[in-house]
């Protein structure tokens, strides 16, 4: 271990990913709750056209992804707020628009200009000081927005249209969302790679659905969860010569079906059988009681 840490690649590297680790299923919390667990796969591919865009161009990959996944971001949401009954469609729609760019930029460009399989699936030895310092940013950025935003991010996962009757700024909400999804999925592109960062946002989430009990829970577990999914990820990838996104996202998958037999446990101690004591019943019963 202390041996891995000796290079200066690979303490930026864990740095990076422990912070995404936390931001990911921070993220991932509201938007897995708010049946939108596919969204970072959008992104991810309209940032792979940002990339393909930007090495044509000769722009930063990592400005071009963020500039593209903040412009899809924000269209996705305004269209998914006037076309709600259509969502997933409308999802899919940019999904394989941003797939089209890509093979069009990547076509035209003959020259190359990035590394295409680092930035699909992630690479160690991308993580520059200043990628580092950006990440940190941005984690910064979004523990704030939740800290501050708490209630209100409550509020609108379980129940949008009551919590804009209430008077809350549900379409700034939204957007901030919005913006910090599309920021964490163009950043991510340097450990996990865009086709596997929305694993990262979901795979915590859903092993902190199987053993949480309440929605704080859920976001607190899901980052434990993440910390756990990368520092195992990133110890078996470097010691066994494997890609870090991959192995990552395989040693989340093995955490949630271990998870889901630590809650199958948990379920069966619970007190009145029919009675649905699920987590995300309590928190939508408190809401209706306020």
């Amino acid at each position: 271990m202390l041996e891995m840490l000796e290079m200066e690649f690979m303490q930026r590297a864990w740095l990076a990913g422990l912070i995404m680790a936390v931001i990911c299923p921070l993220i991932g919390s509201f938007l897995v709750l708010r049946r939108q667990s596919l969204i970072g796969d959008g992104l991810g591919h309209i940032a792979f056209a940002g990339v393909a865009g930007g090495a044509l161009w000769g722009y930063s990959p990592v400005l071009s992804a963020a500039a593209a996944t903040i412009l899809g971001a924000l269209a996705i949401e305004k269209v998914r707020t006037k076309l709600s009954d259509a969502a997933d469609m409308v999802l899919a729609i940019f999904f394989y628009s941003g797939m089209g760019l890509a093979v069009i930029f990547t076509g035209l460009n003959k020259d190359g200009g990035f590394n295409l399989g680092s930035i699909l699936f992630g690479s160690l030895m991308m993580v520059s000081s200043k990628d580092l310092l950006i990440v940190a940013a941005l984690g910064l950025c979004t523990v704030l927005f939740v800290m501050l935003f708490y209630r209100p991010l409550q509020y609108l996962t379980f129940d949008e249209k009551s919590a804009q009757v209430a008077g809350l700024p549900v379409e700034r909400l939204n957007l901030l969302l919005a913006l910090l999804t599309a920021l964490t999925v163009a950043l991510s592109m340097r450990i996990v790679g865009l086709l596997l960062v929305s694993a990262m946002m979901v795979i915590p989430v859903a092993c902190a659905l199987q053993t949480a009990g309440s929605f704080r829970g859920t976001i607190m577990q899901s980052m434990v969860y993440g910390l756990i999914t990368v520092f195992f990820g990133l110890t078996i990838s470097y010691y066994a010569n494997l890609a870090p996104g991959g192995t990552i996202v395989l040693t989340g998958t093995l955490l949630f079906l271990l998870s889901c037999l630590a809650g199958s446990k948990r379920k069966a101690q619970q007190p009145v059988p029919g009675h649905c004591h699920c987590h995300i019943c309590e928190e939508e019963g408190k809401q209706d009681e306020g």
